[in-house]
């Protein structure tokens, strides 16, 4: 089976910075796009930021030049760097990775979510 595990999120003041991880592991053989989504109470789950297998990334509005997405590919990891965190960055965030294990299908995996809470 394929596991993804987050760890990162917390509480911190306005302003502040965080970093969240996402590690795949177990039978996972291949990844390609990975991505950062966060939901908010009474809201959708949107995207946050992506990356794809070559390292190129896109983010929503909202973060551009406060949060930066990276993957390291030799561990099967994925981070976020949230930098100048507001009140309304405060969600539920979810690691998705596209990946296959063995020489099956590429799908889509969910990692638990972390919350992430910024308040003063």
């Amino acid at each position: 089976q394929v596991q993804l595990v987050e760890s990162g999120g917390g509480l911190v003041q306005p302003g502040g910075s965080l970093r969240l991880s996402c590690a795949a592991s177990g039978s996972i053989s291949s990844i390609s796009d990975m991505g950062w989504y966060r939901q908010a109470p009474g809201k959708q789950r949107e995207l946050v930021a992506g990356i794809t297998n070559v390292g190129g990334t896109r983010y929503v509005e909202s973060v551009k030049g406060r949060f930066t997405i990276s993957r390291d590919n030799a561990k099967n990891t994925m981070y976020l760097q949230m930098k100048s965190l507001r009140p309304e960055d405060t969600a539920v965030y979810y690691c998705n990775v596209q990946g296959r294990s063995g020489w099956g299908p590429f799908r889509d995996y969910w990692g638990q979510g972390t919350q992430v809470t910024v308040s003063s």
